[in-house]
């Protein structure tokens, strides 16, 4: 079997850097889910508009002072934000090998958050969840939020709340350099990789070229299965197939977006209050062009970050 070894090292490095221990991250709180083959129910607009969320007050309350019985008090009084998210989602969400510390676009948006209840962007606690789990782990209360490049739609609205839209990506594939192809399309018969539980998997499988679709637990793994010749291609969101692609010299990103995938915080129904405190914190970023320079510290170097979207609400 031929492997690219020089890029599937970077992917192992990694990989195993995340199993190890930092302060005041924690590790994954339940097993990762069994890999599906089938894929989530597609969209609808039953909603409405799902990017829409929940306006939020005029004024955010000052550090150190949170609305009693607001969620936000629980939060000051435990003295940390709880945040979900992934640990190999590169330039999003992942480890760094060198520090131990996850980073990326995700952890500073989740940042400003912390920053806003306690002053200190460093008053988080990261635990590392599946893919599959995030609306679990939100509804059962594991984690405050998610920020884990999560995608807003009808059907995950109808089961959690999600902020505004803090950054708009798309749906492409990720192929060998020597490929020709450019869109799933050109993939008939071929094995393209996704993450169990992501909405990349519609795409995948009405594809009316049929490939042959292969479920991995993170994009890591899914990143290792193209390095092993298992799978020929990966596809998911253009940021998430960026940071794969810049740990790979043999892989490229290519065609044209063919999804919209607008990505919020993910939050429990049971805090409408929270929901609120985070947009206005949200809405301070765009404002003062601090959600902006996220953007461009991550991704500017493997891509042209897409223009930020206003943000939405429906009240």
């Amino acid at each position: 079997m031929r492997i690219k070894r020089l890029a599937l090292n970077i992917a192992m490095i990694v990989v195993v850097a995340g199993l190890g221990s930092c302060s005041q991250q924690s590790p994954p709180q339940s097993s990762p889910s069994v890999p599906s083959t089938t894929a989530p129910t597609a969209d609808d607009s039953s909603c409405g508009d799902a990017t829409a969320s929940l306006r939020p007050p005029d004024a955010l309350p000052a550090v150190g002072n949170m609305p009693a019985g607001s969620f936000m008090a629980t939060i000051a009084a435990r003295g940390r934000l709880v945040v979900g998210t992934s640990q190999d989602t590169l330039l999003f969400s992942s480890r760094n090998p060198f520090t131990g510390s996850i980073e990326g676009f995700d952890i500073d948006v989740a940042r400003l958050i912390a920053q806003a209840v306690f002053g200190d962007p460093n008053k988080i606690q990261i635990v590392v969840i599946p893919n599959s789990d995030r609306i679990k782990d939100v509804q059962n209360g594991t984690v405050d939020l998610v920020a884990e490049t999560m995608t807003i739609n009808c059907q995950r609205r109808s089961a959690i709340d999600f902020s505004t839209v803090y950054y708009q990506a798309g749906q492409k594939i990720l192929v060998p350099t020597t490929s020709s192809a450019t869109s799933l399309d050109d993939l008939g018969g071929k094995t393209v990789c996704a993450v169990a539980g992501s909405t990349s998997i519609n795409a995948i499988v009405s594809s009316p070229a049929h490939p042959k679709l292969l479920t991995e637990p993170t994009w890591g793994e899914c990143l290792v299965a193209f390095q092993q010749n298992r799978a020929d291609a990966i596809s998911t969101d253009d940021t998430i197939l960026a940071g794969l692609a810049a740990q790979d010299p043999y892989a490229k990103v290519v065609g044209p977006r063919f999804t919209d995938e607008p990505y919020g915080l993910g939050i429990s129904q049971a805090h409408p209050e929270f929901t609120r405190f985070v947009n206005g914190v949200l809405a301070q970023a765009r404002a003062d062009g601090t959600l902006g320079q996220i953007a461009d510290r991550w991704l500017s170097r493997y891509s042209t970050p897409a223009p930020l979207p206003e943000a939405r609400y429906r009240d």
